[in-house]
């Protein structure tokens, strides 16, 4: 006694779908199984089973107790639990599974029936077949046993629509997919009847299990949407859109955030609205963050019903600016089929501009097809194009560190175009070596913005204490803001006196409101100011 004590507070302490499914088992048990030594026996199985009929298996064969244990079971509010009886009275007969579902349904009286047909309803569909095809194999009374289900199809249409809006979650899906799969119909339109049915109370009941759905299927709730609609669904369909427009509305400001992983985690839920998120989805497509861009783009297709590689060909043939073409690339040097697709762009074959050309060479170093990436990116970066260079140069920073590319970002730094002499810069930056300190420092004198704020970062990483008296020298007389703003990150890096009185001095007396700001914030992480 001590130990079903024990068992009875484990199942009530447990807050897990698990622990409820143990509790209901276990109640289950309790309420069919009354011979003291066979509930002591039978219904612990219920803390490790699993299942609510866990307990239904661990009977055993024989005894007049199991018998009107398993006859009670075939009156459970679970189905699970009846079938789980019917299936265990199989055994003991020596029937066949749906021979002994048959005999139940055609042995109970037509006005008490409705049990047995749900049963053989839900076993059907949970099999994946309808109730005819199912009874099928049930011997010479399954035709019979079938039609009788049939007669019983309103009863049991409005007891699995009940169960649809159920106060359990786990209980709708699985009612919504077994009603489905018994009236031969999609998912999406035994949802818009049931919507139909019901007032606008219940409406976020059932967009809930729409979406749970279009989950299931790997799809959106705008894609099974449109294929089902019909003009007579017009007005249910926008009461639909009317809940889903308010998840929307709650999702904008975490795209808008400035936590990355929050705007991360809004654009993938975006994607299970499809074609009614679009706008949003097109918005964050210039978001400051890769990862968000690609799983836009990637969204974008989906709630067009493409391909992600038509839909990128699409976005890339039709941009005009690399920022347009940037997630379509991105999106597709994580697919199968990379190698060639961001080859087509960088020969120009699909290309508006040179700089995309540049950018799907820059993303060759992501694309996981070919062996020896770094030989494949050599050609271009030869190429006579400046932005095409520049993108193999940007390649080398995703390849595992080697040799070969270590030799062409040294090399890249003595080209004559300030994009490759950047790109180059922040290559060499990522390895971390100091011997290229002196490399960085003396480009902080050139002639283009853009190479001296590269200079400016590489400093970050490869410079030395003598360097600091250079770039406190650039933070002070560099008319370019973005070289400034880079040379006080670095400043704040690197530390020391110098730096200390150089961002002082910005703070003090630079004419741009950012590198201020910057400067300051760099001051405060230096241990000085508040």
């Amino acid at each position: 006694m001590r130990h079903l004590l024990l068992l009875v507070l484990l199942l009530a302490a447990s807050p897990s779908r698990g622990g409820t499914v143990a509790s209901e088992c276990w109640s289950s048990c309790r309420r069919h199984v009354t011979d003291p030594s066979l509930r002591a026996r039978t219904c612990p199985v219920c803390v490790t089973g699993g299942r609510v009929d866990s307990w239904v298996t661990s009977l055993g064969a024989g005894g007049a107790d199991a018998r009107m244990a398993l006859d009670s079971a075939r009156k459970d509010p679970s189905w699970r639990v009846r079938w789980a009886a019917v299936r265990a009275e199989a055994r003991s007969r020596g029937l066949t599974e749906r021979r002994a579902l048959a005999d139940w349904i055609m042995d109970t009286p037509p006005e008490a029936d409705l049990g047995a047909c749900l049963t053989a309803v839900r076993a059907a569909a949970d099999a994946g077949r309808s109730t005819a095809d199912f009874l099928q194999d049930a011997g010479a009374r399954g035709p019979s046993a079938a039609a009788r289900v049939w007669a019983r199809r309103e009863a049991v249409r409005q007891t699995l629509a009940l169960e649809m809006f159920s106060q359990e979650p786990a209980v709708r899906l699985p009612a919504l997919l077994h009603l489905a799969t018994f009236q031969g119909r999609s998912a999406t339109r035994v949802v818009l009847d049931a919507v139909a049915s019901r007032p606008v109370a219940g409406d976020e009941v059932m967009a809930s299990l729409l979406s749970a759905v279009a989950e299931r299927q790997k799809a959106s709730v705008g894609r099974l949407l449109l294929a089902e609609a019909k003009p007579p669904d017009e007005a249910v369909i926008n009461r639909l859109f009317a809940v889903y427009s308010r998840e929307l509305e709650g999702l904008r400001p975490e795209l808008a955030s400035s936590d990355v992983q929050r705007r991360r985690t809004a654009v993938a839920g975006l994607r299970r609205y499809g074609p009614l998120a679009k706008r949003e989805l097109e918005g964050v497509l210039g978001d400051a963050d890769a990862r968000v861009r690609e799983q836009a783009a990637r969204g974008l297709a989906e709630s067009g019903g493409k391909p992600l590689r038509e839909a990128a060909l699409q976005g890339v043939k039709g941009a005009e600016t690399v920022e347009a073409a940037r997630p379509w690339l991105e999106a597709m040097a994580h697919e199968k089929g990379c190698a060639a697709f961001l080859r087509d762009v960088a020969d120009g074959r699909n290309a508006r501009t040179p700089e995309i050309q540049g950018e799907a060479v820059a993303l060759m170093g992501d694309c996981q097809e070919g062996a020896n990436p770094t030989r494949r990116l050599a050609p271009y970066a030869s190429a006579s194009v400046p932005s095409v260079r520049a993108g193999a140069v940007r390649a080398l920073g995703s390849l595992p560190r080697n040799s070969e590319a270590l030799e062409l970002a040294a090399k890249a730094l003595e080209d004559g175009a300030p994009e490759v002499v950047a790109a180059a810069l922040d290559v060499l930056a990522s390895y971390r070596q100091p011997s290229r300190g002196d490399d960085a420092a003396g480009l902080l004198g050139s002639e283009h913005p853009v190479v001296r704020a590269a200079a400016a970062r590489a400093l970050e990483f490869v410079g030395r204490p003598p360097h600091v008296r250079v770039l406190a020298e650039r933070l002070r007389v560099d008319p370019a803001v973005e070289v400034r703003l880079a040379v006080a990150r670095t400043l704040t890096a690197l530390g020391g006196p110098h730096a200390v009185a150089a961002l002082s001095d910005a703070v003090a007396h630079d004419t741009d409101s950012h590198v201020k700001h910057v400067s300051q914030e760099g001051l405060r992480r230096l241990g000085f100011g508040r």
